[in-house]
């Protein structure tokens, strides 16, 4: 069972979580960061400082580059003001100077009566529209939550899916004493990336810890090192954990190729029987092991399938 999420962007959100790459400083409007950035790109508002608004993408974040600021820094101070003013009433989440570019007190004080944040980067435009367009990208990414630990394997990030009790932590506490890491105990977020990948990552809350039925919560990288936890990983293969008698029919060889879909998103399922005594960390190793060669090109059960094929056809 999954639960997809609608991401809700807001400014505070934006500048907190990529000030720093962005190179991003407020310079005014702080009462503003809660305005939501609804569309997941960037505006240069030129032609909206002209005076053409009819295609005017507010709901993007807004730039003010060199040929901008030069084509105001032209009109007459209070026709500069006047076409502030209508960019700054267009419901814009907020406006970003590059080049270090300073807005004029006036500009500054027409922003915080308005209550749009204005921020100022020392980037040149084209490369600040760039990194933010990919900021943003990340921020709009559809997201969901599902019911399942994650793993990294060598490599390979597996979730590890089951019915409440049947033994999802004793089968992550084991991975770890291989010196395997955690991503996320018991509920991962996905988002998906470009249409094509899904990077799994735990909520802040519970991030680095597992709850141990018997034991309580539990400190993952202070029982077991740093290195035993990753803080997002991608998704390459997903394994569910079954009880042998609700299986009605086990794949003996493994030609056919089960997926599981999230967001969209084929990805590569194995089922694993839970019986006594069975070692699942030691199945689930094996399992993340054979997608890492599938993931090369090589299949064993094809393999084998067509040796025995032509050992038919010549015996």
């Amino acid at each position: 069972m999954n639960q997809r999420q609608q991401p809700t962007v807001t400014v505070e959100r934006f500048y907190l979580n990529h000030a720093e790459n962005l190179q991003l400083r407020l310079v005014t409007g702080g009462g503003g960061l809660t305005r939501r950035i609804l569309e997941g790109s960037v505006n240069r508002c030129g032609l909206a400082l002209a005076g053409f608004f009819k295609y005017f993408a507010f709901k993007r974040v807004q730039v003010i580059g060199a040929a901008e600021w030069q084509f105001l820094k032209s009109l007459p101070e209070p026709e500069r003001e006047r076409r502030v003013e209508a960019v700054l009433a267009a419901k814009i989440p907020c406006l970003v100077f590059a080049r270090n570019l300073s807005a004029s007190p006036a500009m500054l004080d027409q922003a915080d009566r308005a209550g749009v944040p204005i921020f100022k980067t020392s980037m040149t435009t084209m490369k600040f529209i760039n990194a933010a367009t990919i900021a943003l990208e990340m921020e709009f990414a559809p997201q969901v939550s599902e019911h399942g630990s994650m793993v990294d394997i060598l490599g390979i990030g597996v979730l590890i899916r089951g019915e409440s009790g049947i033994g999802k932590s004793e089968s992550v506490l084991a991975l770890l004493e291989r010196g395997y890491s955690l991503v996320s105990d018991d509920i991962t977020r996905f988002r998906l990336v470009e249409g094509r990948e899904l990077v799994g990552t735990s909520s802040e809350t519970t991030r680095y810890h597992m709850e141990i039925r018997g034991l309580g919560i539990i400190n993952v990288p202070a029982v077991f090192g740093v290195r035993s936890v990753r803080p997002e990983k991608r998704l390459d293969l997903v394994v569910t954990l079954m009880e042998s008698g609700q299986m009605a029919e086990v794949d003996r060889v493994g030609l056919e190729r089960q997926t599981y879909s999230i967001l969209g998103v084929e990805l590569p399922h194995v089922v694993i029987p839970v019986r006594s005594g069975r070692d699942l960390a030691r199945l689930i190793e094996v399992a993340a092991l054979d997608q890492k060669l599938k993931s090369l090109g090589h299949n064993a059960a094809r393999e084998f399938n067509e040796r025995l094929i032509e050992r038919m056809r010549t015996g």
